[in-house]
This record gives C-alpha cells, sequence and structure tokens, in this order.
C-alpha cells in the first residue's frame, strides 16, 4: 500500500511511526496510533516471521492498519533503508532485550544525528539500565508478571500457585504506557525540536499498577495475600456468584445504600440484626454475616444470571454476568456502540470480525482500513517511497536484505 492510497483521519494524520517490535508490548502501541490515522511502518526480521503471526487471527488485529516491510536492519544496506526511513519518521519503537540497539552500534544519539526530532521508546523487559545481568535477559508477559510482583498478588489462595493474568496482561498494558508515553514525547518534540528517548522496563510497568498492595509491602512491610474472587480476605461473600443457570455474575456491594437496597430486596430490612447502619459486610458480623450470604446464595441459585443483574442494576446495586463470548455478540448494548467492527484481513483474504477500535473519537474518528500485512506486503511500496528504483529492490531481495515469502 502506497502512503497516499492510506485514508486520511484521526488526530494522528502526518505522524509517521517505524516500529521494529515483534509480539505484542511494542508493536500494540503502535496499532493504536494507525487507528487514530498515524502512517506506520512494522519491520520484521528477515530471518524469521514475527510468531505472534501464528497465534490465530492475533495479528490481524494487533496489527491492522500497519504497513510492513521484512527487512536485516543489522546489515550495512539494511541500515541504510533504516535510517532512510528514520530520518522521515516522528516516532521509533523498538522492543528487544535491553542494550540491544546499542549493540548493534544504533544509539540514541546515532539516531538523533540522522533526525534530531526522533522520539525512541526502548520497550523491554528489564529497562536499558541497571545490572547487567537483567537487563540483557529476555522477557516476555509472563515474566514482566514475576518480576513485577504482580503475580504474587493474583491466583486463589495458598496452597495454589501465583497467576498470571491473560491475555498478555502485562504486554498489553506495556503498551498502554508507550502509547501514552510517546505521544507526550511527541508533543514536546514538536514545539522544541529536540527529540526523545524513552526507557520502558515491562516490570515496572506492572509494579506501578498495583495501588495500595504494593504501598503496603513497601512501607508497612505486609505481602498482599492471593484472594482468587474475595475482594479482601475480610469480606463475608465472594463477589463472584455462580446463578441458576450456571453462568455467572460479579458483584459490586459497597456503601450504606447500597446495602440498604439490597437488604430490602432480600427480604432482610426487618431484621433486627441489620438495623445499624453499615457499608460492608464482614466476616467478623458474626449472624448478620451469615443471613446475608445465605440469602445472596438464595437469590442468584433462583435466577438466571442475566435476571439476578438485571434486577440489581433496578435498584442501583452494581452487577454484571461475567460475559462470554457469545453473549458479547448477541449483546444489545454491545450491538448499539458497534463495539465490534469487521475488516478485510490480507492473510486469510476473508472478512473478519473483532474488536473496534477503542476509544471512540467524537470530532476525528478512529478508522479500521485494513488487517494485519502479510510477511513483507509493502516491500516495494515503502522502498518505492524512499527513492529505491525497481533494480535495487530487486538487488535488496537477492541478498535477503528485504524477503516476502518464507
Amino acid at each position: 500500500m502506497k502512503r497516499k492510497e492510506i485514508p486520511q483521519f484521526g488526530n494522528l494524520h502526518g505522524v509517521k511511526v517505524l516500529s521494529t517490535g515483534t509480539n505484542i508490548a511494542g508493536p500494540f502501541a503502535s496499532t493504536l496510533l494507525a487507528e487514530q490515522g498515524a502512517d506506520v511502518i512494522q519491520i520484521e526480521s528477515t530471518l524469521m516471521p514475527d510468531m505472534l503471526r501464528r497465534q490465530g487471527d492475533t495479528w490481524t488485529v494487533e496489527h491492522r492498519n500497519n504497513r510492513t516491510m521484512a527487512l536485516n536492519i543489522v546489515s550495512e544496506e539494511g541500515r541504510e533503508v533504516l535510517f532512510k526511513l528514520i530520518k522521515e519518521s516522528h516516532i521509533l519503537i523498538e522492543s528487544s532485550k535491553g542494550g540491544t540497539w546499542e549493540k548493534w552500534g544504533l544509539t540514541d544519539e546515532a539516531l538523533w544525528q540522522v533526525n534530531p526530532q526522533l522520539v525512541i521508546a526502548h520497550v523491554s523487559g528489564f529497562g536499558q539500565t541497571g545490572e547487567q545481568e537483567y537487563v540483557s535477559r529476555a522477557s516476555f508477559d509472563t515474566i514482566g508478571q514475576a518480576f513485577s510482583g504482580y503475580m504474587a498478588i493474583n491466583g486463589m489462595p495458598d496452597p495454589a500457585p501465583p497467576y498470571a493474568a491473560k491475555p498478555y496482561t502485562c504486554d498489553y498494558v506495556t503498551a498502554l504506557f508507550t502509547a501514552w508515553s510517546i505521544t507526550a514525547a511527541l508533543f514536546r518534540a514538536w514545539n522544541t525540536g529536540i527529540g526523545e528517548s524513552i526507557d520502558i522496563a515491562q516490570f515496572e510497568v506492572m509494579a506501578r499498577i498495583q495501588a495500595n498492595a504494593l504501598m503496603d509491602g513497601l512501607n508497612h512491610g505486609k505481602q498482599a495475600p492471593r484472594l482468587g474472587s474475595y475482594g479482601t480476605p475480610l469480606v463475608a461473600l465472594a463477589n463472584v456468584q455462580q446463578c441458576g443457570d450456571g453462568n455467572w455474575v460479579v458483584t459490586g456491594f459497597g456503601g450504606q445504600g447500597v446495602f440498604k437496597r439490597v437488604e430490602e430486596l432480600w427480604g432482610l430490612a426487618d431484621d433486627p440484626d441489620f438495623a445499624e447502619p453499615h457499608g460492608t459486610m464482614q466476616k467478623s458480623d458474626g449472624v448478620r454475616a451469615e443471613k446475608f450470604v445465605k440469602a445472596a446464595q438464595e437469590f442468584f441459585q433462583s435466577h438466571r444470571a442475566e435476571e439476578a443483574a438485571d434486577i440489581l442494576n433496578k435498584i442501583q446495586v452494581p452487577c454484571s454476568v461475567i460475559m462470554t463470548y457469545e453473549m458479547m455478540s448477541k449483546n444489545s448494548h454491545y450491538q448499539a456502540r458497534n463495539t465490534f467492527a469487521e475488516w478485510y484481513d490480507p492473510n486469510t483474504g476473508k472478512v473478519v470480525k473483532g474488536i473496534n477500535t477503542i476509544p471512540k473519537f467524537k470530532n476525528n474518528p478512529s478508522q479500521i482500513f485494513r488487517g494485519g500485512p502479510t510477511y513483507g506486503m509493502d516491500n516495494e511500496d515503502v522502498l518505492t517511497e524512499l527513492g529505491y528504483s525497481e533494480d535495487q529492490v530487486s538487488e535488496l531481495y537477492a541478498k535477503e536484505i528485504i524477503r516476502k515469502k518464507w
């Protein structure tokens, strides 16, 4: 696809992004920008296609709106192409083991000599600085969750093992941090003419989103226990309940008003044990807690999940069915908001259905103009834009500096 063929839309139209990472943590950030109109070129290795291509339909959604090249960037000719791409790009996102680009001689300073305003995002498991033993380690989603302490607080209580949040929670959160940080840096670079380099470590991203659990650990020596479906070990009723139809709901019981309304619904309001105002229901509440749990279990077991959720929400008690994909596809609210969309997948030659662009912009909406491209799909178009002739492109293929088949 030629640049002039890319639809013009979104708040990021005109922004040029070069992405060289693999899997999700780096590339998903660039796709979020592409969904808002940025021109994204994804570079894959000539040694092996991105492993994400082997994971079902993941590639078509997580690389949609991207153009792609298969380029050997560490070769002399490949580096020449890379520098030409960098010269006209606003953002570079690379994801690799810490120090990889520096080892290749592609330091920030070398890149800024080519493009002083370039915003560079280095995405890695353990960062670009620190103890070299850690910096050079490989990382995947679960590694980031483990080293950050995030996995230690997720899962069922002991003796069950810790649990990694799925799917690819660490990778996706890392990508979100990458997207916001490069957008902030781009604003500054455009105002000052000075580029920026951002060091994004997966483990630090996951450490950032642990709220009071990490704070209590650092300041009070408390290790947060794994609670499973309980929000806290003190609560009397797990917030996940199975209903009469076998489906599940999750509830949000909290606050005096919520408890007053649900206790009226369940016929507990006139019970003397419930007379004292309360905004929680804890195990230490004794008989009152036992009665509340019994009433809750009877209510959920006597209703289908959708019925239970509707009844509770009508009295302003937070509750949701734990949705399956089939439920989601049939749900009227999903349909009303066009939460799902269809697009053409170049890899299969078929139209696929998946998540629409998120969030929704009113004045400059996002678009999907194609799914994730095939391997090396845009080699010729990108190189032609850089000034390469047909003979020069053929020579790059002959030397395997670029590839299209695997």
